[in-house]
């Protein structure tokens, strides 16, 4: 059985996190173990906690893709599934589909507990180191 590994990451991730990662063969994945906190009014876990993970995992997928080059995102296109609750792992798993110049265009999936609950399609931007 595969671990996840736990991350504090600076900004926005450390307000939902701990981030969790795992390798899965060639790539990476990451989670996010789901409480209260994380919840919309209706009581399942906000479309922003769920596009938030999706981001991040597509993002530092097409970071690793390019060799550790910053990129960002130009769209990222999301479709909610199935509803997410507290006390589920969800885990955000992506992949670069192409490359034109310094775009990047991937696929997202995302499960909770393994249940598939929203895809995602993005474009990355890689842009010069500062």
């Amino acid at each position: 059985m595969i671990t996840w590994r736990e991350h504090r990451p600076a900004g926005l991730m450390t307000t939902l996190g701990p981030l969790l990662s795992r390798r899965e063969e060639d790539t990476w994945v990451y989670g996010l173990r789901l409480d209260e906190r994380h919840l919309n009014q209706a009581g399942m876990v906000h479309g922003g906690t769920m596009t938030a993970l999706l981001d991040h995992a597509v993002s530092a997928i097409a970071w690793e893709h390019s060799g550790k080059q910053p990129c960002v995102t130009v769209q990222l296109n999301t479709s909610f599934l199935k509803p997410a609750r507290a006390g589920q792992l969800l885990s955000a798993h992506a992949k670069v589909n192409h490359a034109a110049g310094s775009m990047l265009f991937l696929d997202g999936v995302l499960y909770a507990d393994g249940i598939l609950v929203a895809t995602a399609q993005a474009i990355m931007k890689r842009i010069a180191p500062r």
